[in-house]
């Protein structure tokens, strides 16, 4: 089975720097196409960043020359590098694996091939 797991996550002043950390075990091909999502309070979770298995990145234009998305095979790890944050970043920080080679060892594989962590809150203050 697989299982992400981010971690990184603080509260810091506006203008800081984060790196959150997603780490990803159990099947190794899922560290390929990677995305960062969040989900502000009373708000829908959106798309933040992302790579595929070609390290093309894309961003939401909100996040554009502040934040950076990579992957660290040897760790099995996939960051997303925060800076000049701003308040409206206070969210909470998710990480996906679009790994449909998973599905094979799942009872019950996600509909999508997409597999989540279960979060890591980044709180941004003025």
């Amino acid at each position: 089975q697989v299982h992400l797991v981010e971690s990184g996550g603080d509260s810091v002043q506006a203008g800081g720097s984060l790196r959150l950390s997603c780490l990803v075990s159990g099947v190794a091909s899922c560290l390929y196409n990677m995305s960062w999502y969040r989900q502000a309070p009373g708000k829908q979770r959106e798309f933040v960043s992302s790579i595929d298995e070609d390290s093309r990145t894309d961003y939401v234009d909100s996040v554009k020359g502040r934040f950076a998305i990579s992957l660290d095979h040897a760790k099995s790890t996939a960051y997303l590098h925060m800076n000049s944050l701003k308040p409206e970043d206070t969210a909470m920080y998710y990480c996906k694996s679009h790994c449909p080679e998973a599905d094979l060892h799942e009872d019950e594989p996600p509909p999508d091939s997409n597999y989540w962590g279960q979060g890591t809150r980044v709180t941004v203050s003025s």
